[in-house]
């Protein structure tokens, strides 16, 4: 599957269009109310455990994504956005939201 933030893929006819697709994750956990409480203390550095779990959160994202434009008969997803969201009393949950346009390539 070809996942793409491009309106189209170059070399590539878009035969149908079969609508949008979304996968959102919400990783409700006191590691995100942490993580913007201590932003201070990481001056400098890099913090493994919030990027692992940003990126694993991403990455079930994508695979919902993905499967919802399988579930349509896609091939593609184009014009994919990614947007995270602060939810949740106090900024306790962080959502990871990708969507785009399920299509069939030629």
């Amino acid at each position: 599957m070809i996942i793409t933030t491009t309106p189209m893929v170059e070399g590539r006819h878009i035969t149908a269009y079969h609508g949008v697709v979304t996968g959102e994750v919400i990783v409700g956990a006191n590691i995100f109310r942490d993580l913007f409480a201590r932003v201070r203390d990481i001056v400098g550095g890099r913090s493994g455990a919030y990027e692992s779990a940003l990126r694993d959160a991403r990455r079930h994202a994508f695979a919902e994504l993905e499967a919802e434009a399988r579930d349509m008969g896609a091939n593609a997803v184009v014009g994919v956005d990614i947007d995270y969201e602060v939810l949740g009393q106090g900024g306790s949950m962080l959502m990871v939201s990708v969507s785009g346009t399920a299509v069939t390539l030629g």
